[in-house]
């Protein structure tokens, strides 16, 4: 096909930027100001007629907005969702493929699904085709060969034409001469094809290339003029069509966009993403949130790309082997940068707890995804991390000035970003799906509501306060409605945080770091509690004394205001030498001085004790004395599901509760629950088992954010002004959704009544 030289070659040359984030506190609703709220979440495991891995990556919807259509490469499948009543999505079964195939991508014109499938044999001969899939009873009418491997589909607004990004991508393994494992160049090129839509009848449909390399396969001068990394080898990634039938392409590994006129098939401009310099990010996979590195002239290498109108796109800039700016960009359609996010997007991950520590190092919250989409007369964009399972809205009226409008939490790797304008609905496909951990893949479905508030967050920090594994609380002595949380092993540094329960959402005020003889203590806290003459008793959770030195095992922490600690209590050996992993989870503490007690709870029962009894203990600071209860668990639902304890919290006088859960997750969540009982002010004998009564199932109050119910209910406590919270521990998004789950149950004296 013919090119232009473009007007503007490298006009997105390096650019500095770490900018203010704009942030909507609260996330305020009313009559002009809607959000999206949750509706629910499909896991695509229920629309197979056997439990297996599948996923769902990229999603289209039929015209009529209701039946939700997705794509599944692990199983092999083309996926149908029921979302007439988006509150109660329905699985309409799933449309298989060949065994070699991999669908890529899909989308809807008129009564059929275009299913892009890769059917590619190896790298160097790579293949794919166009399933036109009759919807009414999926059934293929017709295979349409794309001359490579595809990656990405696009309509035109008008239906007359689809836009097919044909990657033929690297091989990471392959070492090309004079390079490096997975380097560029590698043959064949990638390029473009155009599939005319002229009639309704598919018979009529036919593709042509554009290519994006001489017909030898040298590089385009337009290419090399613009600065592309690898003109010979431009690894096509993602397309977009605005309403000028102009299509948006990205070229990801090389760092560039190419803008072609989908009619003509002419290429009107090449240019490339730049680069970013940033500052105040978490650039070292270090064992904690650390927002003070930074990144110099990083390519930004955009995935997705959408138009926000004729004249302005934008992109998400995952990054792939040599960049990843962790934020996205809105550029004019000849190439200059009009917006950056800078370091705003990582920002929103880190204040609302979805920082993903462990990709520190390398992209950061990895922006994959974007879509652009009109709600009621407004111009929003979608952005989904990858990595910390999340999708940022902005309202992109002025594309130069997108305004951040909420966080949207999403399961694990969100994928798919598609909205719904005509039914208010915005749907996320999630592709993670590990089913020895718990957790699958989805599709959720949101609706722009005008609700009094958003959902989520129910906590928050600000100014890059770094939070995650919210692992035990208390009560803050003095301050009514403030309470203190403590980190797990999510980190190697254990951080006290301070949170006020008084804003909504509720706002993580200050984290302090506890020390050990002047440096960062790492311990797996898993239950805090206020001395009341200053500082704080941490039950830190270990393994049996006999494998590890005193500060890996089960320990029972003492920590002055400042945060050092000044003395580590190991459990009495007959417990310390057999208990496991599963140890201290709870402590509370009653008293001062002489006085002072302090009570815990281990997880799960000890290999001596009695089925299904765990312990609860009490240890006598004054004196070193330690005292053992029992406490009955509730069968477990299987060895793999296990029962076990989680927080402990003192009510009142000799009364006291604890929270007891299930390790499951999803819909196998099956028990959350709040019991309490009595505890003999006396030293028992042997290990009497205390009666329990059953106050609340968190499971509908877990349940009311119409997401990915969460496993570890792990932090309870009531606050000086009489209010019960709980929250669920993150994990720091390990093998987690990372949604924090932040919420009160009311008064103490009517929850507790009983």
């Amino acid at each position: 096909m013919p090119f232009r030289i473009p007007r503007r070659g490298l006009a997105a040359a390096a650019v500095a930027v770490a900018l203010p984030m704009i942030f909507a506190p609260g996330a305020q609703a009313g009559k002009d100001q809607p959000f999206f709220e949750r509706l629910a979440t499909y896991p695509v495991v229920q629309n197979l007629p056997a439990d297996t891995a599948t996923v769902a990556e990229i999603s289209a919807v039929t015209e009529d907005g209701e039946t939700l259509i997705y794509t599944d490469a692990i199983g092999r499948n083309i996926g149908f969702l029921d979302i007439s009543r988006p509150k109660a999505p329905q699985g309409l079964g799933v449309l298989p493929l060949g065994p070699g195939d991999s669908p890529t991508s899909v989308a809807v014109v008129g009564g059929y699904a275009l299913a892009v499938i890769d059917s590619s044999p190896s790298f160097t001969a790579p293949s794919g085709r166009v399933d036109v899939i009759r919807i009414s009873d999926r059934t293929v009418v017709r295979s349409i060969d794309l001359g490579g491997q595809p990656d990405s589909i696009a309509l035109s607004k008008n239906g007359r034409f689809a836009a097919i990004a044909i990657e033929n991508q690297r091989d990471e393994e392959f070492t090309p001469a004079g390079g490096k494992a997975g380097d560029l160049p590698q043959a064949p090129g990638g390029f473009l094809q155009i599939l005319d839509l002229p009639t309704a009848n598919p018979a009529s449909w036919a593709v042509r290339a554009v290519p994006f390399t001489q017909p030898g396969g040298a590089a385009l001068p337009s290419f090399t003029a613009a600065g592309i990394a690898a003109p010979a080898d431009p690894e096509v990634e993602y397309v977009s069509v605005n309403g000028k039938g102009k299509i948006a392409v990205t070229l990801q590994e090389n760092n560039g966009v190419v803008i072609v006129d989908g009619p003509s098939g002419t290429i009107d401009e090449v240019f490339s993403a730049g680069k970013v310099s940033l500052t105040g990010i978490d650039s070292a996979k270090d064992g904690f949130i650390n927002p003070t590195g930074s990144i110099t002239d990083v390519p930004r290498e955009p995935d997705a790309v959408g138009w926000i109108d004729d004249h302005h796109l934008a992109t998400a800039n995952e990054g792939d082997w040599k960049g990843g700016s962790r934020g996205w960009t809105v550029f004019s359609d000849t190439g200059t940068v009009v917006w950056d996010a800078g370091n705003t997007f990582e920002h929103l991950a880190i204040e609302h707890g979805l920082h993903n520590e462990d990709r520190a190092a390398k992209k950061g919250s990895e922006p994959e995804g974007l879509a652009v989409g009109t709600f009621n007369g407004r111009r929003y964009a979608f952005v989904g991390s990858e990595r910390s399972n999340f999708v940022a809205v902005y309202d992109v009226e002025n594309p130069a000035n997108p305004v951040f409008k909420q966080l949207l939490p999403t399961n694990a790797g969100p994928e798919g970003l598609l909205p719904i304008p005509g039914k208010s609905l915005f749907a996320v496909s999630a592709e993670t799906d590990n089913a020895a951990v718990g957790l699958r893949a989805t599709v959720q479905l949101f609706r722009l509501d005008y609700d009094e508030r958003a959902e989520f967050p129910q906590v928050r920090s600000q100014n890059a306060l770094g939070w995650a594994a919210l692992s035990g609380f208390s009560p803050v002595p003095g301050q009514p409605e403030k309470l203190y949380a403590v980190s797990d092993a999510a980190f190697n540094r254990t951080s006290i945080y301070t949170i006020d329960t008084g804003q909504a959402p509720a706002l993580v005020e200050s984290a302090l770091t506890v020390t050990k003889n002047g440096q960062p203590a790492g311990y797996d806290a898993e239950g805090v509690a206020a001395r009341q003459g200053g500082g704080w008793w941490i039950a830190s959770e270990g393994d049996t004394a006999s494998k590890l030195p005193l500060a890996k095992q089960n320990l029972l922490v003492a920590v002055d205001a400042s945060g050092a600690v000044t003395q580590e209590v190991p459990l009495p050996a007959e417990v310390s030498s057999v208990i496991g992993k599963q140890g201290l989870e709870g402590v509370t503490v009653t008293g001062s001085g002489a006085s002072e007690q302090v009570y815990f709870t281990l997880q799960r029962p000890l290999p001596a004790d009695p089925a299904d009894t765990v312990r609860i203990g009490r240890y006598t600071p004054a004196t070193g004395a330690f005292a053992f209860w029992g406490y009955k668990l509730e069968p477990s639902a299987s060895a793999a599901n296990w029962n076990g304890l989680s927080e402990i919290v003192h009510v009142s006088g000799d009364a006291f509760a604890v929270v007891e859960r299930d390790k499951a997750s999803g819909p196998a969540a099956a028990h959350k629950k709040i019991y309490s009982f009595h505890l003999t002010p006396a030293a028992p004998s042997g290990l009497p088992v205390v009666p329990k009564t059953l106050v609340r199932d968190l499971l509908p109050d877990l349940r009311l954010t119409n997401g990915w119910t969460q496993e570890k209910v792990e932090s309870l406590t009531i606050l000086g002004d009489g209010t019960v919270w709980f929250a669920t521990d993150n994990d720091g998004l390990t093998d987690a959704t990372g949604e924090t789950v932040l919420r009160s149950l009311g008064q103490a004296k009517k929850l507790f009544r009983a």
